[in-house]
């Protein structure tokens, strides 16, 4: 457990101090400098949080559903990777559309 601690620790203070794709800056414009940028980091960061979990209890559904030949574990848990999948580029378009709309609603780049 404590490897586990360790890793996700030195993930945020690596996410902390540098960005993980060198050159690139992420910015927002000043609308979303706000609560309500605040309100959007945290929901994305929440669902695409779920969307790995279930990913990944989709995975040990459908291993666990075929190793005890359990056929309705091992489909469920297919459908649950699908789903997950789904829903976390559901997520990154979301994320993209608000992006698009507050540029428009600025006038442009």
């Amino acid at each position: 457990m404590s490897q586990m601690l360790h890793t996700v620790h030195a993930i945020s203070t690596l996410a902390a101090d540098d960005p993980v794709i060198p050159g690139f800056k992420p910015s927002l414009p000043g609308t979303l400098q706000t609560p309500t940028g605040r309100i959007l980091g945290w929901t994305a960061g929440g669902g695409l949080s779920l969307a790995v979990l279930g990913g990944l209890t989709g995975w040990a559904c459908t291993a666990i559903g075929h190793n005890s030949e359990r056929a309705n574990l091992a489909a469920r848990g297919k459908q649950a990777i699908v789903w997950s999948f789904i829903s976390a580029i559901g997520i990154a378009v979301t994320s993209g559309l608000v992006w698009s709309f507050y540029s428009m609603a600025r006038g442009g780049n």
